[in-house]
């Protein structure tokens, strides 16, 4: 659900990419509000979708592309054989853990897209079949990828919670808002 970013919470462009990304990532961590982990957990629709899997996915895969643009592995090798991993919680992990670790990779986030000297420095994208091979991409780029990825994802959760308990993103603000 779209929610108002202030002009004057921003300041610049970079302040401004990073306020539509926490707006984003707070409609996911909205969905989440006051749900137990069975309910998190919960898939209640004809996808394997469940809103702590979304969660799960959402860090791991913020976490994946600062790393890239930094050139430096990420911190969950996910391939062919695993990738469905990243969207169960396992091992321990809860609903409150994932949202510590997102915001840690929050934070690292801001840090790195702060510290850049230009948003249009550039990275290679992996070779993967999905991407044009030897092409590289700007940090702006990276900024509204994680942008899109994470509001695609904020509006799969919107669906998933509603489905769940029949509340609604509008309700959601103005809970969280209490």
């Amino acid at each position: 659900m779209v929610t108002h970013v202030r002009a004057e919470a921003y300041g610049d462009e970079r302040g401004a990419l990073l306020s539509f990304l926490a707006e984003q990532r707070g409609g996911i961590r909205r969905a989440l509000f006051g749900l137990t982990e069975e309910q998190a957990a919960g898939r209640p629709s004809a996808s394997e979708l469940s809103l702590a899997g979304l969660l799960k996915h959402v860090a791991e895969v913020e976490q994946g592309w600062i790393a890239r643009a930094k050139g430096e592995p990420p911190a969950i090798k996910r391939d062919e054989t695993n990738w469905h991993e990243c969207f169960r919680l396992a091992g321990g992990e809860t609903v409150e853990s994932q949202l510590a670790y997102w915001e840690k990779v929050a934070a690292e986030t801001e840090a790195y897209i702060r510290s850049v000297p230009s948003l249009d420095d550039t990275f290679p994208l992996p070779n993967e079949p999905w991407f044009p091979p030897d092409e590289a991409v700007s940090v702006r780029w990276l900024a509204l990828h994680l942008i899109r990825e994470t509001a695609r994802h904020a509006g799969h959760a919107d669906i998933i919670r509603e489905s769940l308990d029949g509340r609604t993103a509008f309700e959601l603000v103005e809970l969280a808002e209490r």
